[in-house]
């Protein structure tokens, strides 16, 4: 009789490094997103930025879709696909770039490193995990960490809305992570099709809503931005996202975003010319040591689930 085992642990293994591989690919091509962002805000209005970049998204991932001859989500697949699009796209990036008027790069990105410690928290309020003392420890450190960056003392403080924007952003980053751990494996080409449709169209009946102009870019640079967010920082990043979805933790996965900081601030300081302060410093690592704190120490000496 076969022995089961063998083949089930090799398969573990290959999507492991599968999953690393992704992850790490996530890692660096997240990094300009919230870059693109703010120079796409500087000529669009941002709702329909925001809603133009996932309709050029949905059109390259439905030629993909085609061209690779894949099945379409169905059923509950389809269900989390919306889920994904609702909350995962449409209400964190609605958020992000109104935020992104005001704040800079680095300091949004910064505020979304908390994804992981926050989506661990709403796994224990769904009793899908149980709260632990380095994971409160870990709340209270990345909480002041948030008001270090707020407070910045070498300039004027973060408006209040744009800091609460983003953390809301946040929070609805962590709600897509578990929503989509809870829905049936689906290929991540078709998920992020439907999702990045499902954004486009509530986007763009929010920029309507809003009466903001749909005009295309006539700047370079703004073209650039729009693409670069629309074909690397979604059809590439999400589909990554969601293929580590496949094989890690909701909470284990988010980790990326404690490491795309480090490469945006010094993109935004780069292209965007963002002070790279105290507050932003101090406070980024504070957030960061909270999560680690939180979430992480315990996380690579698990099995991936």
């Amino acid at each position: 009789m076969d022995e089961p085992v063998a083949p089930r642990a090799g398969a573990a293994s290959r999507g492991d490094r599968v999953a690393t591989a992704a992850f790490l690919g996530v890692t660096v091509l997240a990094s300009g997103n919230a870059v693109a962002i703010r120079f796409s805000n500087r000529e669009l209005d941002w709702l329909w930025g925001a809603a133009m970049r996932f309709l050029i998204a949905s059109v390259v991932l439905t030629v993909l879709m085609v061209a690779l001859r894949r099945r379409w989500p169905r059923g509950r697949e389809l269900h989390g696909a919306l889920a994904f699009g609702l909350l995962g796209l449409t209400a964190t990036f609605a958020l992000a770039y109104w935020a992104l008027l005001t704040i800079q790069a680095g300091l949004g990105q910064t505020l979304l490193a908390l994804a992981p410690l926050t989506t661990l928290l709403l796994a224990v309020a769904w009793r899908q995990e149980r709260m632990t003392r380095a994971a409160l420890a870990g709340a209270v450190v990345a909480a002041v960490g948030v008001g270090v960056v707020a407070w910045r003392p070498e300039g004027e403080p973060v408006p209040l809305g744009p800091l609460l924007a983003t953390l809301a952003a946040t929070v609805c980053l962590s709600l897509a992570a578990i929503l989509v751990r809870r829905a049936p494996t689906v290929d991540p080409i078709g998920m992020n099709a439907v999702a990045s449709f499902t954004a486009a169209v509530l986007l763009l009946g929010g920029s309507m809503l809003a009466g903001q102009e749909p005009t295309l870019p006539e700047r370079a640079e703004t073209w650039a931005a729009v693409l670069y967010v629309a074909v690397i920082g979604s059809v590439g990043v999400f589909s990554l996202q969601l293929l580590v979805l496949e094989h890690w933790s909701a909470s284990r996965a988010n980790y990326v975003f404690v490491l795309i900081p480090l490469l945006t601030i010094a993109l935004s300081a780069w292209l965007d010319g963002e002070p790279v302060g105290v507050g932003l410093l101090g406070g980024g690592t504070l957030v960061v040591a909270g999560v680690y704190l939180g979430v992480l120490r315990g996380t690579w000496h698990r099995p991936p689930s």
